[in-house]
């Protein structure tokens, strides 16, 4: 018995050790709203939407496996919505498993002929589960009740943008809260506040550069950021190298296929304390537009953020 009490303990603290972060991307610029809920594609007649898998850590067991379903759907010039549902698997022998199911809405004003800024206010439900059905402790009086639980999440951001500038502060989460079950703890869901910017230039024809960074900074954490340096070449062919502070380097690519349907690619090279004991982390998205009205002739050239 005190065997199994140390085997929860470690389990069940290791989920939690994991389970402090919302889930991460490297490819977070395809859908800015998990991290702001202003972010807005502001393309009329074209309804956005996209699949994001990553497999975090691999080679060790069991390391995060995230998968990100979205759409961003505008109603008019001044309302869009989004919907983002994410399924997060994290552990082995007693996996934890975290779906999020959140609407974004963004209100859209004018400042200028040029820029715009949208106000957006993010709600949705978390759902956490322990599935101990593949251990040796599934028959423990511990997980014999509820295995899962339910929270309410509330986010808000601004978002600033141009044909070729955008920047934005937001919280995808302003409820923190311990989430336990059974009295066991299975994450720890604490404020979330980040930073975005980013700037699409002409480097060389038909070539276009984009830097960019992400600022992340979780309440009594250190604070950690992305800087990101993107190439659209011929508007079809997108390759980019980003670096994430103290954890990795991050090689992306991207193909649009046509100009609806778009297929991207990332690997993490790990330079932190895990660098020995993982082979890294890789993450597909897939993206495809619906052109409702018909607007494809103008939008001629595809959105870069």
């Amino acid at each position: 018995m005190k065997l199994k009490l140390v085997f929860i303990i470690s389990i069940v603290f290791c989920s939690v050790l994991f389970a402090q972060q919302e889930p991460q991307y490297s490819q977070y610029m395809y859908n800015m709203s998990t991290v702001n809920p202003a972010y807005v594609t502001n393309q009329s007649g074209l309804i956005s939407t996209g699949l994001v898998y990553r497999s975090q850590w691999t080679g060790i067991e069991g390391g995060p496996q995230t998968a990100n379903v979205f759409g961003n759907i505008p109603v008019n010039e001044k309302i869009e919505l989004s919907v983002n549902y994410v399924n997060d698997r994290i552990g082995d022998a007693i996996p934890v498993t975290n779906n999020y199911i959140n609407v974004d809405f963004a209100y859209i004003t004018r400042i200028s002929d040029q820029i715009r800024l949208s106000y957006g206010l993010k709600a949705g439900v978390n759902s956490f589960k322990i599935d101990p059905s593949g251990s040796n402790v599934a028959d423990d009086p511990t997980f014999l009740d509820n295995t899962s639980t339910t929270q309410l999440n509330v986010g808000a951001g601004i978002f600033l943008f141009t044909s070729n500038f955008y920047a934005g502060i937001s919280s995808p989460n302003l409820l923190p809260s311990d989430v336990d079950i059974n009295g066991i703890g299975v994450a720890q869901t604490k404020t979330h506040l980040y930073g975005v910017a980013g700037y699409v230039f002409d480097f060389v024809d038909e070539i276009k550069l984009k830097p960019s960074f992400v600022v992340k900074q979780v309440i009594d954490s250190p604070m950690t950021f992305d800087l990101s340096l993107n190439s659209l070449i011929y508007d079809k062919f997108e390759l980019g190298v980003s670096y994430r502070y103290t954890d990795s380097f991050i090689a992306l690519a991207g193909f649009n296929i046509t100009q609806s349907l778009k297929i991207g690619y990332s690997y993490d090279f790990s330079v932190s304390d895990l660098s020995g004991y993982n082979d890294g982390s890789h993450e597909i998205v897939l993206l495809y537009n619906f052109d409702l009205l018909k607007f494809g002739n103008k939008h001629t050239s595809p959105r870069f953020f």
